[in-house]
């Protein structure tokens, strides 16, 4: 049986330092911050753990809103977007995750791209 992605980088351990060095990141960003800025980190690094377990095959499920409801008028942009998911990346290959590895999480979560810059079907 092949391990699944959330085994591959490293699981619970890895997701668990993933979070906080990500958002470290995140939050220093001048385009991204404000986005946060009556965020609960501590919740937010729940859902987030949630969301990064579930996306990447992990046991845990994600119990968060729908991300479509959780970001409606936000005004993310695909810009936006695209500079949280250069962090996410930067920051998977500084927790030691392999470079295919740290694509394939990418290819997930650009899956949730339209649902999270309000873009409709």
């Amino acid at each position: 049986m092949t391990p699944s992605l959330y085994d591959r980088i490293g699981g619970e351990e890895t997701i668990a330092t993933l979070i906080p060095a990500f958002y470290v990141r995140v939050l220093a960003d001048p385009d991204l911050a404000p986005f946060f800025k009556h965020t609960s980190l501590e919740k937010l690094h729940g859902m987030q753990r949630e969301f990064f377990s579930m996306a990447t095959g992990g046991p845990i499920e994600y119990t968060g809103r729908p991300l479509a409801h959780v970001h409606h008028g936000m005004g993310i942009t695909r810009q936006h977007f695209s500079k949280f998911a250069n962090h996410l990346i930067d920051t998977l290959l500084d927790v030691g995750v392999s470079r295919a590895d740290a694509d394939e999480v990418i290819e997930r979560i650009n899956g949730t791209a339209n649902e999270i810059v309000g873009v409709s079907y």
